[in-house]
């Protein structure tokens, strides 16, 4: 008995000698626990194979050179090193002189955008499908002053592409809307009108109103707020209040020789004395710049010439 005891002590010093120098970790299974403690005296467990399961090799290595590319990357999407047959490289080497990380594993590659989907295939092919959505250019266009005249009003908007997990950015939603004030049927005390509603958004170097607008959330909603501004700018222009009536020229934006007392001793002077139109009409855009213009070296010699030649007088 004695002896029997030590030799299943022996077994089992050296059942478990055995499974400790087997590297993978023993999967407990219920279901075969009994037929192999059943069997125990009769083998040995057979050592399992190590190894995870068989990958499939890369889309890459069996693309054929003349495939449908824009069928393999049909839309924007995140770089995939397997789909992508062309040894790309991105990031800082590891050490001097060393080529950059290739593309497997390569988190530099899936942050920036590509354009993979953006090839001339592709555009062709969508160009083809939209063509039939397109109609002719009108015949009328054919220079840009044809294109200013029936599309006066101009519209900017600008897109923005980085890197960041949203697609929005806040800057986008702003619309710009130019529009020239010469375009607009404006004349006299409605155009007076218009200027003092806009104040500095005119440019009268380039006759340009422009109307920038970020009040609202979307770019689709600031267009229409846009719009809405320059209907109720030309509206309100066009209204005439009866306090409007009691303003008197020294309240005007600009000079105005026609309801100028200028022009008014002008032509008394002009019965009296039989001055010349010509004059008369030099002396008046000469007085218009000095005064809308303000005084400077240029003005002042203009008014001063104009005034001596409308007097009969040389310059000398």
């Amino acid at each position: 008995m004695l002896c029997n005891s030590r030799y299943r002590l022996l077994r089992i010093v050296a059942k478990f000698s055995t499974d400790a120098s087997n590297t993978e970790f023993r999967v407990l299974d219920l279901r075969k626990g009994s037929s192999e403690n059943a069997n125990q005296g009769r083998g040995r467990f057979q050592k399992r194979t190590e190894g995870g399961p068989q990958l499939l090799p890369p889309r890459e290595t069996k693309m054929p050179i003349d495939q449908d590319w824009p069928s393999v990357w049909p839309g924007p999407r995140t770089f995939h090193p397997a789909s992508v047959p062309l040894p790309v490289r991105q990031g800082y080497p590891a050490k001097d002189l060393a080529a950059p990380p290739g593309k497997y594993a390569n988190a530099e590659l899936m942050k920036i955008p590509n354009f993979l989907h953006l090839t001339p295939a592709a555009v062709q092919r969508h160009c083809q499908a939209i063509k039939r959505f397109c109609t002719p250019w009108p015949s009328e266009l054919t220079n840009e002053d044809a294109c200013d005249k029936y599309f006066p009003v101009q519209t900017t908007t600008c897109d923005y592409l980085h890197s960041s997990p949203s697609i929005r950015d806040p800057l986008a939603r702003i619309v710009t809307l130019q529009v020239k004030l010469s375009s607009l049927p404006l004349e006299g005390r409605a155009r007076d009108k218009f200027l003092r509603l806009v104040q500095e958004r005119y440019n009268p170097e380039t006759d340009m109103v422009t109307i920038v607008v970020d009040r609202c959330p979307t770019r689709k909603q600031n267009l229409h707020y846009s719009h809405f501004l320059l209907t109720v700018l030309y509206h309100e222009s066009m209204k005439e209040e009866s306090w409007e009536s009691e303003k008197s020229p020294l309240d005007n934006e600009l000079f105005e020789w026609q309801t100028s007392a200028s022009r008014a001793a002008i032509d008394g002077l002009a019965v009296k004395q039989k001055l010349d139109p010509d004059y008369i009409q030099l002396y008046s855009e000469a007085l218009t710049n000095l005064m809308n213009k303000g005084e400077d070296q240029e003005t002042l010699a203009d008014y001063k010439e104009s005034a001596l030649q409308l007097l009969g007088h040389s310059r000398n």
